[in-house]
């Protein structure tokens, strides 16, 4: 594989190219359609495309002549180097797949958050079973069990705030789970059907909406008009609509008093959960500050 070629390309070119390889190593597949529809580009256009990148990388895609598609290749290598929260921008919000140029920003910037380890290899395969809607043999820590390995049926990225989970199916379990991305040891598509009770439609708590009342802590912020402002309220309060299996997770990262009496005491607890109600058959609320015991860590 060459890369020496790219360099006599014009930006866009590159770009397209970037967006064939992503297709392919991360959803499996691609066709001239998506890059029609990508880029506003002619068919003959996306038809030299796919040529120009079968030419540089020409063990990384082979054609599917009943479902007539591109497909990855089991000997992919890539040939474009995409950082990880490039990738996961990418499969979450659908922009930042052009070539990755390491630009310098605007203006000043730092972050805050922990390095996190994601094999890209390994997300990819995770991917690729998620448009398939495939089965995926994996070996991953726990907490409570440390490594082992199981059987999954994953269905969707979730994003934590802090960290990125795969949202599925555990057959070892039997039960929907998220399962960190940092904690994946291995993973690799295995041929099976899917039963109906393994896919999404069956999964309650993703597909349950709770509307979560927040409002400024009445305990713990002497001027409420502060905190309205800052997060946009309307009449004193922020209504945010959550998918149940998520909802843990924002309660946590916003430090949210989730007491029936507001009686969480520090300066970190700026908001408060008016209707507590809406919790009422959440499972992650281990996560819920002030909330109780309730559900497991593993």
């Amino acid at each position: 594989m060459s890369s020496e070629g790219l360099l006599k390309m014009t930006q866009a070119q590159r770009d397209r190219l970037a967006f064939v390889e992503l297709r392919l190593r991360f959803i499996g597949e691609i066709r001239r359609q998506d890059l029609v529809t990508r880029f506003g580009i002619q068919a003959a256009a996306a038809t030299r495309d796919i040529a120009q990148y079968k030419e540089l990388a020409s063990g990384n895609m082979q054609y599917d002549n009943k479902g007539k598609v591109y497909v990855r290749a089991s000997w992919f290598r890539p040939l474009f180097d995409f950082p990880a929260e490039r990738i996961l921008t990418w499969l979450s919000q659908g922009y930042g797949d052009g070539e990755p140029v390491r630009w310098k920003g605007g203006v000043a910037q730092e972050g805050a958050s922990l390095p996190g380890k994601v094999d890209l290899e390994l997300l990819s395969a995770l991917t690729r079973a998620i448009h398939r809607g495939a089965v995926v043999e994996i070996g991953y820590r726990a907490l409570s069990s440390g490594l082992t390995t199981r059987e999954i049926v994953p269905f969707a990225l979730a994003d934590s705030g802090l960290r990125w989970h795969v949202r599925a199916f555990d057959r070892r379990s039997g039960q929907f789970r998220d399962f960190a991305l940092g904690r994946f040891d291995d993973a690799r598509i295995i041929p099976g059907p899917v039963a109906d009770h393994e896919k999404s439609d069956q999964d309650i708590q993703w597909n349950r909406v709770t509307e979560l009342e927040l409002v400024p802590h009445p305990a713990n912020v002497q001027h409420p008009d502060t905190i309205e402002a800052e997060y946009g309220m309307d009449g004193g309060v922020l209504k945010v609509r959550v998918r149940a299996a998520m909802a843990g997770y924002l309660l946590r990262r916003w430090n949210v008093d989730c007491t029936e009496d507001h009686s969480l005491k520090g300066g970190e607890y700026h908001l408060w959960l008016r209707n507590r109600q809406a919790l009422y058959g959440v499972t992650n609320l281990v996560l819920a500050p002030g909330y109780g015991e309730s559900g497991e860590e593993w």
